[in-house]
């Protein structure tokens, strides 16, 4: 399995595309001001506290206060409040918490009146950012500093492993390397990418973190309420630190600045990784020459096209997406319509589990599978999915499919969702123009109805379709239809017709009738 990182800079924004076995995963932008993102701390003014709700509306600097719930306080809030009230008025300078007197823990179902008071400042944390314009950055004051290997956890003694390290000698090994380390004061979740490293490798991760500790400690003196005290990494550096592993064979980068920061970055997580980092130079963007651009037009959008005739309609709801499954015109008569239903469902599952962290869909996501009547069947499915699906980072739920071939999900989204515009407008219409879909789409579907037909032996295809489809389709080397030859062996006569509208288009056979 191949992994490539493929980073495209302009001077507005930078994009990230995740590329496995050159098929794109994962689509992420960093447009350089957004001011909120997750992880980040700010020293806060609590705006007032609201006991019909149990929560307290908190000034973090955002057009609207940022709404922070009893349950998201964390038991150390007193101690939390204390240093922080300490560190602002200069009295405390070391911020190690070795000699820091912690209080007592606030009761798990107390009220948010006896524990924060208007105009008290209070440390926060980022957990989700806006979603929509409506919406507010979801914080918290459990406060933590995620490192490569390591999260750091102030105020606390916990040391916990990542539940998807599954061997229990290995769990027990870093338990003991990381006890070895923890200051006091502070507790450690070991992260999934700390399997097999050693105690130097844990501990050079840990030193980082006490010193972003300590910087952020250093601000609040002088800080003003609200402000950003600790901000997250760049976005780069972030999105390698949390998926980067030995799988990865290329990072490609088309920023001379923006490659230099990364080279150094994989020089200091992975020297032996150093060489994978690629500056891109080439007068074709980068993400033609890697195929993205192609890959974003057809990924995104209401129908989702898929292997052997098969295809997702994705619809949105206020409250919950809805996946269809359909199997398209595609049959096969050596299977039983149950073993056709299982290998459709099995395509789907994984181009669905691609699709909901393409897009970052969040929130409850029901599926309408392809009905199967056999138990088993239904369980291969579900296992399937589950599989295909854990290596996604959002912490998610899969709940079995139902009788009637329904599985239900539950991802979290921290993120406002990836939603990209796969339509354009109609050259047919000047005036008052339409939307219709991009000719990437277009010719998406014209290849999966021609690949339908050559199954069916037609010896001679022509195809009628606009102008403009008809150009995009034979132009430049090689061209589309070029490569329908090499593929099918087969030449397609294209003619293009001024009097189509530009979403038509129609097969011909060798004697000039129309295919249906």
């Amino acid at each position: 399995m191949d992994k490539e990182l493929i980073i495209r800079s302009s001077s507005e924004e930078v994009d990230f595309a995740l590329l496995k076995d050159g098929k794109l995963i994962e689509l992420q932008k960093d447009e350089g001001v957004n001011n909120f993102s997750v992880g980040d701390v700010f020293i806060a003014k609590i705006r007032k506290a609201v006991p019909g709700l149990n929560a307290a509306f908190v000034n973090v600097g955002y057009e609207k206060d940022a709404f922070l719930h009893y349950h998201d306080l964390g038991p150390k809030l007193p101690s939390l409040l204390k240093f922080t009230k300490s560190v602002s008025a200069g009295k405390l300078k070391d911020f190690s918490l070795k000699n820091f007197p912690f209080e007592k823990d606030i009761d798990k179902d107390g009220k948010i009146s006896d524990v924060l008071k208007s105009n008290q400042s209070l440390l926060v944390q980022i957990v989700k950012e806006p979603i929509s314009t409506n919406k507010v950055p979801r914080i918290s004051s459990e406060l933590s500093i995620a490192g490569r290997y390591i999260v750091l956890v102030p105020f606390s003694s916990r040391i916990s492993i990542s539940q998807k390290i599954e061997d229990k000698e290995e769990k027990d090994r870093l338990k003991r390397l990381v006890k070895s380390i923890t200051p006091q004061g502070f507790g450690i979740i070991v992260r999934t990418v700390a399997q097999g490293k050693k105690v130097a490798e844990l501990d050079k991760d840990l030193q980082n973190l006490l010193s972003r500790w300590t910087a952020m400690c250093k601000k609040l003196h002088k800080a003003h309420h609200p402000s950003k005290v600790l901000g997250e990494m760049n976005k780069a550096s972030s999105i390698l630190r949390d998926i980067f592993n030995d799988t990865f064979t290329g990072i490609t980068v088309d920023d001379e600045e923006l490659y230099i920061q990364i080279k150094d970055y994989v020089q200091e997580i992975a020297p032996n990784k150093e060489s994978i980092v690629k500056l891109y130079q080439s007068n074709i963007p980068v993400f033609e020459k890697f195929g993205i651009e192609r890959q974003i037009k057809t990924s995104f959008g209401k129908t989702v096209s898929m292997a052997k005739g098969a295809y997702l309609v994705i619809e949105h709801t206020e409250a919950l997406h809805v996946i269809d499954v359909n199997s398209g015109n595609r049959s096969n008569k050596a299977n039983s319509q149950e073993d056709t239903a299982l290998e459709v469902n099995l395509i789907a599952a994984t181009e669905m589990a691609r699709q909901l962290r393409l897009r970052d869909m969040g929130g409850i996501i029901v599926v309408d599978f392809i009905d199967m009547t056999n138990a088993e069947n239904r369980q291969k499915l579900f296992n399937h999915l589950r599989n295909e699906m854990k290596d996604d980072r959002a912490k998610h739920k899969i709940l079995p499919p139902s009788k009637f071939g329904l599985i239900q999900i539950t991802r979290q989204r921290v993120r406002p969702e990836m939603n990209i515009k796969t339509r354009e407008e109609n050259p047919d219409v000047i005036i008052n123009g339409t939307e219709v879909e991009a000719p990437i789409g277009i010719v998406q579907k014209i290849t999966h109805d021609l690949e339908q037909l050559l199954k069916k032996d037609y010896k001679k295809l022509t195809l009628n379709t606009h102008p403009f489809i008809a150009a995009f389709l034979t132009k430049g080397f090689p061209s589309i239809r070029s490569k329908w030859f090499l593929e099918h062996k087969k030449w397609v006569k294209i003619l293009p017709r001024d009097a189509y509208t530009y979403l038509e288009y129609h097969f011909f056979d060798k004697d000039g009738n129309r295919i249906k």
